[in-house]
């Protein structure tokens, strides 16, 4: 039985939420890092959708590879159902993905479904920032989430530009003054 692989490239990485015995910066090809979907539960409304990462076609992605014991393979399977498919609008996947000690190995991912209602690719950073500094979800703010993720990403040695560049957008947005 070959090894049990969970690919993170957004909020996974800093909080997987399963156990794991291994852990190792990895890119995953054939697929991108993206603020692609639009999130109407964890950060955001229906009323306000806000924006989370996806996986979308074409590219690499530097991220962070998991390795599951076969015992707790069933278990971190059923936990991320729960956590990535609540509306559908990720796919389960398998990509290849290279470790940072030159390893190749199989990997689940979470890829976006460009056919569904919630998959948005913004034009600009500028424009996925004035999303993302107005929305808030059942599990909190966007700008947090967005925040979050290019810290731990920084501390990982990670970097995305396009992402950065919206968190640099999104906290110069003037936030709107609500009653007194």
């Amino acid at each position: 039985m070959e090894d049990f692989w969970v690919f993170g490239y957004g909020s996974l990485m800093w909080n997987p939420g399963f156990a794991f015995e291994e852990r190792q910066i990895a890119r995953a090809y054939g697929y991108r890092r993206s603020l692609c979907i639009r999130s109407w539960v964890h950060r955001g409304t229906r009323e306000k959708p806000g924006l989370v990462l996806g996986l979308d076609r074409g590219g690499s992605c530097k991220g962070v590879a998991f390795r599951v014991s076969e015992a707790e393979r069933e278990a971190v399977l059923e936990y991320l159902r729960a956590r990535e498919l609540v509306t559908n609008v990720y796919l389960e996947r398998f990509a290849q993905a290279r470790l940072a000690d030159g390893r190749w190995v199989r990997t689940l991912i979470y890829v976006a479904d460009p056919g569904h209602e919630q998959f948005e690719r913004p034009s600009s950073p500028e424009e996925a920032a004035g999303i993302v500094a107005n929305a808030v979800g059942a599990s909190g703010d966007n700008l947090d989430y967005v925040r979050n993720t290019v810290t731990h990403m920084r501390e990982l040695g990670i970097r995305d530009h396009w992402l950065e560049g919206v968190l640099h957008h999104a906290e110069s947005v003037e936030m709107p003054i609500t009653g007194s």
